[in-house]
């Protein structure tokens, strides 16, 4: 965005006045929206971003709206054009955080100016004072492109940072505002056309390194047709189980069903196998060794065989932690020679040895939450939490695969630092064994002939608006089951456009 406004002043010809009084009146609006009567208050640092802020407070006393203007820098500190909004702000000038504190807890919204996407670190001094004074204030906060304490590039919020309830951000999103812990602090987001013309040069979404999920990638899914066949349509291998783990490597095989996959096998511990196959109709099961509903590695070559149709595997559900099912995982995600989704227990058979996955010929994609993410670079789930990009992108690398964060703002990374981000809002998902389903689902798409980071992507997708299917049909987010995303997964892609997978693919 730094080098897009610099674009539009330098060679545009744009002035930046103009982009900055276009700014200030879509957050106005906001302001306006949110809280229609009542005293303001504007808390402007000494950057473009409190310039920013002084246009809002000109526009809102403009219309007669009583607005306390906070500035945290005297005006012979302030930038260019913020101190030419300053000039032009009527009424009473601003106050200094100490003169000016008591009439936050009046206001009936607060106005955050202070820091924008060029800050990073912990906030200090009087703006860090600032920020703390928002937070004991009742208001809720209309933040002006990012909240004040969030790293815009990365979502990481190093010290105090505002919990805005609206964030209006310029022309295009900022990855912190969709990445947690930023995303928790940016409230609504709502993205404002300011006056950029088109055409920037790093505005191509071919050039961008981190972007949001859209809808629009159900029309990349799959779809039968008249020439399909169970086996053009997909084969999905899904490798798993044990004496205590019986349902997750099921639902990841009807998962991949439901996402479209027109032959499933599920490979499980012989002993156990009996009674999954009675509820696995439409699915094959295959038998393997197993020591007490144990895999173990002597069940590799049977599950080797049964790729040799091709097809993607699902590696890893309800596995166990046993010896002897660390080394099935292990040696199994050493020899595949297809496309395969690692999750849960087969990731945390990898933990620390991502290198191992490095070495693999076909493509690989991880599905790890914070604290399996956190085993396999050897480091604390907190630590994930505060740095997830950092974190995927790390994984993505030294796997040399596409790592999928869960979350309510999943990342989709690959090894080149491309990172893609779900838009969230599924809070149906937060129920055991839908990482299960997520797995079946990814790989269905793998089988069927998708590139594996927009298989990643749009199984992302997909599992989120199963969510969003499901709970609708249930009433509640909260009376979702797993076993309710998979029946919504062929609703969900309804709006999916015609991708014939023919007869060959």
């Amino acid at each position: 965005m730094r080098a897009i406004d610099r674009w539009a002043i330098e060679e545009r010809g744009v002035p930046s006045l103009d982009l900055m009084e276009r700014a200030g009146q879509g957050v106005a609006r906001a302001v306006e929206e949110m809280a229609p009567d009542g005293p303001l208050v504007v808390v402007c640092g000494r950057g473009n971003n409190g310039g920013d802020g002084l246009v809002v407070a000109r526009l809102l006393r403009d219309a007669g709206r009583p607005v306390t203007v906070l500035c945290m820098a005297p005006p012979e500190e302030l930038s260019v054009d913020a101190a030419a909004n300053l000039a032009r702000l009527p009424g009473d000038p601003p106050r200094d955080l100490a003169q000016g504190a008591s009439a936050l807890g009046d206001a009936t919204a607060i106005v955050d100016a202070l820091l924008g996407t060029g800050f990073e670190g912990a906030p200090r001094g009087i703006v860090a004072d600032a920020i703390e004074a928002i937070a004991g204030a009742p208001a809720p906060v209309v933040s002006v492109d990012v909240p004040s304490g969030v790293d815009a590039s990365t979502g990481r919020v190093a010290g105090a940072a505002v919990r805005a309830a609206v964030t209006v951000t310029f022309h295009a999103a900022k990855p912190g505002l969709w990445i947690r812990p930023g995303k928790v602090h940016a409230g609504r987001v709502r993205t404002i056309d300011i006056g950029i013309p088109r055409g920037a040069p790093s505005d191509a979404p071919d050039e961008a390194l981190v972007g949001l999920i859209e809808p629009s990638i159900a029309g990349e899914l799959p779809r039968r047709g008249a020439s399909s066949t169970k086996f053009s349509s997909g084969h999905v291998i899904v490798a798993g189980g044990s004496r205590d783990l019986t349902g997750a490597p099921r639902m990841a095989a009807l998962a991949s069903a439901r996402a479209g996959a027109g032959y499933v096998t599920a490979c499980l511990p012989g002993s156990l196998q009996p009674v999954l196959a009675a509820t696995l109709l439409e699915v094959m099961t295959r038998p393997l060794p197993d020591a007490g509903g144990d895999l173990e590695v002597e069940g590799v070559p049977a599950v080797l065989q049964a790729l040799g149709r091709g097809g993607a595997l699902v590696l890893g559900p309800g596995l166990g932690g046993a010896a002897g099912a660390v080394a099935f995982a292990r040696e199994l995600a050493r020899q595949a020679p297809v496309a395969m989704v690692l999750d849960a227990d087969g990731l945390n058979a990898h933990a620390g040895r991502l290198g191992d996955l490095a070495r693999r010929q076909a493509p690989t994609v991880l599905t790890p939450h914070a604290g399996e993410l956190g085993r396999l670079l050897e480091r604390d789930s907190e630590e994930i939490e505060r740095e997830r990009l950092a974190s995927v992108r790390t994984a993505a690398e030294r796997a040399r695969a596409v790592v999928v964060l869960k979350g309510d703002d999943t990342l989709v990374a690959e090894p080149s630092g491309r990172v893609a981000i779900s838009r969230g809002g599924s809070p149906g998902l937060a129920t055991a064994g839908t990482g299960d389903v997520l797995s079946g689902v990814i790989a269905a798409l793998l089988s069927q002939g998708l590139e594996v980071f927009e298989a990643a992507c749009a199984g992302v997708w997909l599992h989120a608006e199963a969510g969003r299917v499901a709970a609708r049909a249930q009433g509640s987010a909260e009376g979702v089951m797993a076993s309710d995303v998979i029946a919504a997964l062929p609703r969900a892609r309804e709006g999916a456009g015609p991708r014939d997978t023919g007869g060959g693919s």
